[in-house]
């Protein structure tokens, strides 16, 4: 296993190298396998890099039958709420790959559920044993990542592979994330960060700060950083990134 970071000089960059470096995984992938299973993420990043990558999509040969789509973590709100992270990831990526719905996995909404636990139950199950090509990330300034949150339940040990967050610090206080036990459980992690505010909290997870929760998340074969000038602002002047 390998980390690998590669520095750009803007938010734009990331998002736009990262949907680059997403459909030729994509390609690779479908070229050697009968299925592709990519785990999203949240955020305004993310957001930037699935509308690059629809973009991309509309001449590239990307065989959608091959993909299905999870999430690392959601919001334990309503179904319609336009602040759930498969909302935002699908309207966006549905523009031009056509997914069909039962390859896209979404973790439940507040609807009709009893509480947060009850859903992350039901996504454990559905998830089952499937192994991800890639997993995406971002990191919080306080050096979270999905739902796993530093000093908090969430990042108790745990065979579980989805849990309910309760009295999460960053709103909503409800929450379904999946743990380390399924996001490592990957061919390759990637995050995305960008911004000054979150110098910090890459610079300790890429040290290996064991009190952060984004330092446990790493891909069985790569492990890769897309940050902006900002988010690498902190990280030693002999730190090796790629630009």
């Amino acid at each position: 296993m390998f980390t690998r970071v590669v520095r750009l000089p803007s938010a734009a960059d990331v998002a736009k190298l990262a949907a680059e470096q997403l459909l030729a995984l994509i390609l690779d992938r479908q070229a050697r396998q009968d299925r592709i299973d990519i785990c999203l993420t949240g955020g305004n990043t993310a957001n930037a890099m699935y509308d690059h990558l629809a973009t991309l999509c509309v001449e590239a040969p990307i065989d959608a039958s091959k993909i299905h789509f999870w999430w690392g973590d959601e919001r334990f709100v309503p179904a319609t709420d336009p602040e759930r992270n498969s909302l935002q990831a699908v309207e966006r990526l549905a523009r031009t790959l056509p997914v069909s719905s039962f390859r896209i996995h979404m973790m439940a909404a507040q609807d009709g559920r009893k509480d947060s636990h009850e859903s992350a139950e039901g996504y454990e199950s559905e998830l089952g044993d499937t192994r991800f090509d890639l997993v995406l990330l971002g990191i919080g300034e306080d050096g979270h990542c999905a739902s796993i949150f530093p000093n908090h339940p969430s990042f108790e040990p745990t065979t579980r592979l989805a849990i309910g967050v309760e009295n999460s610090p960053k709103p909503p206080e409800e929450r379904i994330t999946l743990t380390f036990q399924a996001l490592n459980r990957t061919d390759q992690v990637w995050f995305l960060a960008t911004g000054i505010g979150k110098a910090s909290a890459v610079a300790r997870a890429l040290a290996g700060d064991d009190s952060l929760p984004a330092s446990f998340a790493h891909g069985e074969r790569a492990t890769v950083w897309f940050l902006d000038d900002g988010a690498a602002a902190q990280l030693p002047p002999a730190f090796e990134c790629e630009v």
